[in-house]
């Protein structure tokens, strides 16, 4: 799937001069400047690596429609043009007009910045509380997964209701209605459902790619790992889900489940004959 970016890499240097997301060609033409996507790499070093952070990236870029280059990076390899391009840098990491950009809120930022409308959509949330909801439920899992005692310890049931509450707060704000989607003439007696497909509307946000990635290696690993699946009785972010996995942004920049599994501490993946 991720292509390799090998060539030319070398020769990116980064300039004092303002940067320009645009050149001109001999007749007039805006042309765009290359933009570099460097992400995780998976267990083989080519496929795409479960690396919450690179995914969210590559959505980024992909949903603002722009010509973009992406290669995945192994850090154990050698290679000599990455490695001169990257030097100690982990991904993901992106080049932008030139500049080396590692911190991932700066890199969506940046990108935010220079593609902006008409040309590029914007992917910032027009709600605010579509910012913050649901980011504590990366850290719950996190614990959740880590926990190394007897699966029968109350202190592992206590880490799984901790994640369930985490996970209800984002099902409970999926099924209320936005601002702009409140009928006013409503019976005020019979409570309005949201049935907006993102968190943000009907059209992915930056909130979407911080938040998918990290449902889809809650729900691979519980299920491989864990013993663990989301409540059913969150339909909302079942259906989130479902109507994601059929937006190629997300779908295609997965990593395969395998590699989530791998990554948690499950077997290595078998050689694939594809690299996505």
């Amino acid at each position: 799937m991720a292509e390799s970016i090998v060539q030319g890499v070398a020769d990116l240097k980064t300039s004092d001069d303002e940067p320009e997301p645009f050149t001109v060609n001999e007749s007039g033409i805006e042309l765009e400047k290359p933009i570099f996507l460097f992400i995780k790499a998976g267990s083989d070093s080519e496929c795409i690596g479960c690396c919450p952070f690179s995914q969210r990236l590559f959505m980024i870029l992909w949903l603002k429609g722009v010509v973009f280059n992406v290669t995945t990076v192994d850090k154990t390899k050698k290679v000599p043009q990455i490695n001169d391009a990257l030097g100690s840098v982990n991904p993901p990491v992106l080049i932008f007009n030139g500049e080396m950009l590692t911190d991932n809120q700066k890199c969506e930022d940046y990108i935010e910045a220079e593609l902006y409308p008409p040309r590029y959509p914007r992917l910032a949330c027009k709600h605010s509380n579509s910012n913050t909801v649901g980011n504590d439920i990366f850290a719950k899992f996190s614990a959740f997964a880590k926990f190394r005692g007897n699966p029968n310890d109350p202190k592992r049931e206590g880490m799984r209701k901790k994640l369930d509450q985490a996970l209800s707060k984002l099902n409970d704000y999926l099924l209320e209605p936005l601002d702009d989607e409140i009928d006013e003439g409503a019976d005020d007696n019979e409570p309005q459902r949201s049935s907006r497909k993102f968190i943000d509307g009907n059209t992915m946000t930056i909130a979407d790619c911080n938040m998918l990635p990290k449902l889809n290696m809650i729900q691979v690993t519980g299920r491989a790992l864990l013993n663990y699946e989301i409540p059913h009785s969150f339909d909302a972010i079942y259906r989130y889900l479902e109507t994601s996995f059929g937006m190629p942004e997300f779908r295609e920049t997965c990593p395969h489940d395998d590699e989530i599994v791998y990554f948690y501490g499950g077997r290595k993946p078998k050689a694939r004959s594809s690299k996505h």
